[in-house]
């Protein structure tokens, strides 16, 4: 990271003066012409990319993180989580860039992202937060949900998928999708990821990289752009364009990714493939939450009533899964679960207990990294993170 940014400053002239002048645009573009040069330096004029997949961020720590949605990070409960990261063995925020919705979450500077109005005033002050972040060590990893996105599909009906009556179409919960066979969605979303490396996110977390669930069922009656490519090949095509814009700019790309995905061959209709995009990021995040699997899963009756076995058997398909990749293998960071699911037959309250039995099943397979998710960002006290 840091060789890269004192190639952008000589290329942009004195430390001094770039950072008070240097623009978005010319990060970026400096960025990118670090990149050819090294491309060039290897091969020569012919271009064609390295092979390695080196990590962009080498000195970062063993991430323990936790959610926090744009609301807690911009408002007064940012207190309460850095308090807890100060308390504990956290050491990592997962931050709303893009939200649920679509919605970019804080006053963008670029031009092209404010003229699209799909932005909120919810962080005021980014800079602000990504500078308090620094002060207690945490590690910032900006979420951008992608291709779940109401705001957009609302505003262009070309990159979405259309009911014959010429309405969007909405899943149950009343959200909409944008199409991952638009190339035009793949730019968006990653210009927004390119300004979150700028204000000094250390890695980009993609979620919702996928088709709406039960897809197939849907596709043949909705209207849509598509190509010849399979789902699957479209969906791992957009990682690895990501991966190759964002790798220069010295961030991290992970990627969620339901955690059943790991255990069948594929998942065709939504188009996760396991593997092949596990491939191209330097993090994957499953999401392993007991509370998803179904009667069944490994051996359990109810996977939400055992925590240890559930996350014990995902994460042995897990490494199973990825194990053909060898040296294109990402860090695997699991989301576990820190939420009671009442809504599941047989369910268990979530304590301390089926926190930290989440957390050893992980260690007892190698897994040194996780994620806990509580969508109200209210994390159980007094749980030992060191498991």
């Amino acid at each position: 990271m840091e060789s890269i940014l004192a190639a952008i400053m000589l290329l942009l002239g004195s430390a001094t003066s770039a950072a008070d002048n240097v623009t978005l645009d010319d990060w970026v573009k400096a960025a990118e012409q670090t990149r050819q040069a090294a491309v060039h330096a290897e091969h020569g004029s012919s271009g064609i990319p390295m092979l390695e997949k080196a990590d962009p961020q080498p000195e970062a720590p063993k991430v323990k993180g936790i959610y926090a949605t744009a609301h807690s990070a911009g408002g007064a409960r940012l207190e309460k989580l850095i308090q807890l990261v100060d308390d504990t063995e956290l050491n990592s925020l997962v931050i709303d860039v893009k939200d649920d919705y679509g919605y970019i979450t804080y006053p963008t500077a670029d031009p092209e992202l404010a003229a699209k109005n799909t932005w909120k005033n919810i962080i005021r002050d980014p800079a602000a937060l990504l500078q308090r972040l620094e002060e207690h060590d945490i590690y910032p990893i900006a979420r951008i949900v992608v291709f779940k996105d109401s705001v957009l599909a609302a505003e262009r009906h070309d990159l979405t998928f259309m009911n014959t009556d010429g309405t969007v179409w909405k899943n149950g919960r009343g959200e909409a999708f944008v199409n991952p066979y638009r190339k035009e969605v793949w730019e968006y979303n990653v210009q927004i990821a390119k300004e979150a490396a700028a204000l000094g996110f250390k890695e980009i977390q993609f979620d919702y990289v996928r088709f709406p669930e039960g897809f197939e069922k849907k596709a043949d009656v909705l209207g849509y752009h598509s190509d010849d490519r399979k789902r699957i090949e479209v969906v791992a095509d957009f990682v690895k364009y990501a991966h190759e814009e964002l790798n220069p700019l010295g961030v991290r790309v992970s990627v969620d990714i339901f955690g059943y995905a790991a255990s069948v061959p594929t998942a065709e209709g939504i188009g996760q493939d396991f593997e092949a995009i596990s491939k191209y990021v330097d993090v994957i995040c499953p999401m392993v939450y007991p509370s998803h699997y179904s009667t069944g899963w490994f051996g359990s009756k109810v996977p939400d009533a055992a925590p240890y076995a559930t996350i014990d058997g995902a994460m042995k398909d897990t490494k199973e899964k990825l194990e053909p990749l060898g040296e294109f293998t990402p860090i695997i960071r699991p989301w576990i679960q820190d939420f009671t699911a009442s809504w599941v037959k047989g369910y268990i309250r979530y304590g301390k207990k089926e926190v930290e039995d989440q957390i050893r099943a992980l260690k007892d397979n190698g897994i040194e990294e996780f994620l806990l998710w509580n969508a109200g960002n209210s994390y159980t006290p007094g749980v030992d993170y060191e498991q």
